[in-house]
């Protein structure tokens, strides 16, 4: 007994020691383990996103430039906006950054979609480029693949789309954008935006309306429809039953412009008509330069005489497929000016770059 009473202390001692040590080890676990979820956790729900987004300090640099939160309140993302690129291209232009966020900035609350084909076989991030950190900077802005068998599907132009003979047209790019826009129109409803176009205005209370190019010619580059509207399906079916890619606009501006005269049972189109429910906005609206005066976009005007211009546009067309060669040889030019007060983040990075 004496010696198992000596021995009392020292097992007492010995069992302290080993549940301190076990404590230590199952906090060291605890830990462990935690750290573990919630780094699982974390990088779960990262994965639903389509893209990563840049950190916060890499839109420092454009924060000053930044709209303000309408009453600290973030957007309520209401309806969408639509821009289309259907080449492989990855490497937004100035132009088309611009056109992003002019109409990013003009609508704050509401969803700006840019659709890239390029896009479609990526699946982790954003390739490396100035254009997207800028673009990510705005809240409403979502930068998407476009996936053209999805988008056709239910649609007059999915069997068209799986005849491969058409890319071997001349004009099937072009074509294919025509085909886009009108399909999601129909599919989605809200505005398609060509992506040389700079925005000046809100452009959400023109509904179920197009812009006329010239006085014989509708164009396509702006559209603004609800969705399932019968006048989109009409445009979507007389592109397939009457359709020709080797004819330059037939599927675009001609097509609109065929359909809408059916439409109104007419033979003319005239300024600001409208006809059962779809209207056509005078050239002023999105077309303030005609597209054989398109070199007037880099000569200087005074701003009493571009704001006298475009006292009556709601977005001003660039006409990139001419202009896209010629440089901006002063700020007092039209387009300098256009983008200095409607881009000013993608100006500024035009100006990082000289």
């Amino acid at each position: 007994l004496p010696r198992m009473s000596n021995c009392l202390p020292k097992l007492t001692t010995v069992v302290l020691s080993h549940k301190l040590r076990a404590l230590f080890i199952v906090t060291i676990s605890f830990v462990f383990f935690a750290s573990v979820m919630f780094y699982w956790r974390t990088g779960e729900d990262a994965e639903g996103q389509l893209y990563s987004l840049p950190t916060q300090s890499r839109c420092e640099r454009f924060l000053p430039c930044l709209p303000r939160p309408t009453a600290g309140r973030p957007p309520s993302l209401t309806g969408n906006i639509f821009f289309v690129e259907t080449s492989e291209q990855t490497s937004p232009s100035y132009l088309f950054t611009c056109s992003v966020e002019s109409a990013a900035r003009m609508h704050p609350e509401t969803r700006v979609v840019v659709l890239m084909k390029g896009l479609a076989n990526r699946n982790d991030s954003l390739p490396d480029h100035w254009a997207f950190s800028l673009l990510s900077c705005f809240p409403n802005v979502e930068i998407r693949p476009l996936d053209l068998p999805e988008l056709f599907s239910g649609t007059p132009l999915a069997k068209w789309y799986l005849q491969s003979e058409h890319q071997k047209e001349p004009f099937f790019l072009p074509v294919l954008s025509d085909a886009c826009r009108i399909a999601i129109m129909w599919k989605f409803g809200g505005i398609y935006l060509d992506t040389d176009f700079i925005v000046l205005r809100n452009l959400k209370n023109l509904t179920n309306a197009l812009g006329m190019q010239s006085q014989y010619l509708l164009n396509g580059a702006f559209l603004s429809f609800k969705p399932r509207h019968e006048f989109m399906a009409f445009c979507m079916q007389d592109f397939v039953d009457n359709y020709n890619g080797w004819i330059w606009a037939h599927q675009g501006p001609q097509l609109l412009t065929r359909v809408f005269k059916k439409w109104c049972s007419i033979s003319d189109i005239q300024n600001n008509m409208s006809c059962k429910g779809v209207s056509a906005l005078s050239p002023e609206a999105f077309y303030p330069i005609h597209w054989a005066d398109w070199h007037q976009l880099f000569e200087a005007i005074s701003s009493s005489k571009l704001h006298k211009l475009l006292k009556n546009t709601y977005a001003v067309h660039v006409w990139n497929k001419l202009s896209r060669g010629a440089r901006l040889e002063t700020s007092q030019a039209l387009l300098a000016q256009l983008y200095s007060q409607f881009c000013p983040a993608t100006c500024a990075e035009m100006k990082d770059s000289e």
